[in-house]
């Protein structure tokens, strides 16, 4: 491999459409290359999407490998991990990224074992920095700190790849924000040969069945989150009142899902959804780390809750110490006053 410092983003495209995850990606990608001085390099993989370049440049990307082929117009495994793992064994990035979709969390693997390098998953933070080694006496330079939940969510892990390249993660989505397009940025796009062996194409997509999903955390202004607190169906049913009267989305803490109130879907946290809403509506819900991380950099946080010590009281801006049971229905009550 090469001793370039190349950040690399698999782009996850789907029929012409780029996923938000890796859209966030390029943007991070940007900030690591210009912090080690190289270059972004996007790898977009498909057919007939030679399109997708110039957003990906317009992003951030200097330059778009581009992997066109009929055996690449739907994902599978194994022909984009031959063009993958060849592409990286040749250029030889110094980061390659992924997103932690069900895509990306199936290639990534694969082509992390290919090319005999680690992998740190479900990253939720990315930095460079250096690590100093106790047992080599060796300080590493400008490493990829790949930042991560551990042991359930109670710990956040800092992981370094010191001498193996390229330095491989894959990144939760929404915990990064998409940078904005630059009209006229200019870029190279280079098509890359693609070559395939029998093997690679034992499996064939004979048709396949899309279902959009019903619940649009990210996207919503407002969401209002039921947590531990919500202990009945009934109650819960207050935390949906309140989300609709407010034409929001309802959320759930990982206590509510596992309760089997509501679908983890709804769910807001490190092993859920990261949003960011004009407001988000905390009712009883205590504030463990693992689901501030989801919804911290919301612009407006309300808790409700009954005691006055609760975590998430701490990041509210607004407090309001009290039984879900009674404060949710007065502002119900306030918003359809209002509405008259």
């Amino acid at each position: 491999m090469s001793d370039t410092r190349n950040v690399w983003v698999f782009v996850e495209q789907d029929e012409g459409r780029i996923a938000e995850v890796s859209l966030e990606l390029v943007a991070k990608g940007r900030e690591l290359a210009d912090e080690l001085g190289s270059e972004l390099w996007a790898l977009l993989c498909g057919d007939g999407v030679e399109a997708l370049a110039t957003a990906l440049i317009e992003r951030g990307a200097d330059r778009v490998l581009l992997a066109e082929a009929p055996e690449l117009a739907l994902y599978r495994t194994l022909p984009y991990a031959r063009v993958i793992t060849r592409l990286v064994t040749e250029k030889g990035p110094y980061i390659l990224l992924f997103g932690a979709s069900p895509v990306g969390r199936d290639l990534a693997p694969r082509v992390a074992s290919a090319v005999r390098s680690g992998l740190t998953a479900d990253c939720t933070d990315l930095q460079i920095g250096d690590f100093e080694s106790k047992k080599d006496a060796v300080v590493y330079k400008d490493l990829l700190l790949q930042i991560r939940p551990a042991f359930g969510g109670n710990l956040i892990a800092t992981i370094v790849n010191p001498k193996r390249r390229p330095q491989m993660a894959t990144v939760r989505e929404g915990v990064m924000r998409v940078r904005d397009a630059e009209k006229g940025r200019k870029g190279r796009v280079e098509r890359v040969e693609c070559s395939f062996e029998p093997g690679d194409l034992a499996l064939e997509i004979l048709s396949r069945e899309l279902r959009e999903s019903t619940v649009r955390l990210k996207d919503s202004p407002v969401i209002v989150s039921g947590g531990a607190g919500v202990a009945t169906e009934e109650e819960f049913q207050l935390v949906r009142d309140l989300a609709n009267a407010l034409g929001g989305e309802v959320g759930a803490s990982r206590a509510a899902v596992d309760s089997g109130l509501i679908g983890k879907e709804h769910q807001v946290g490190q092993t859920g959804t990261t949003v960011r809403p004009r407001l988000y509506i905390a009712a009883g819900i205590s504030g463990a780390i693992q689901h501030r991380a989801g919804m911290a950099e919301s612009n407006k946080i309300i808790a409700i809750n009954t005691d006055p010590d609760a975590p998430i009281f701490q990041i509210a801006h607004y407090k309001i110490v009290g039984d879900l049971k009674e404060v949710i229905p007065l502002m119900i009550d306030a918003l359809r006053e209002k509405a008259k």
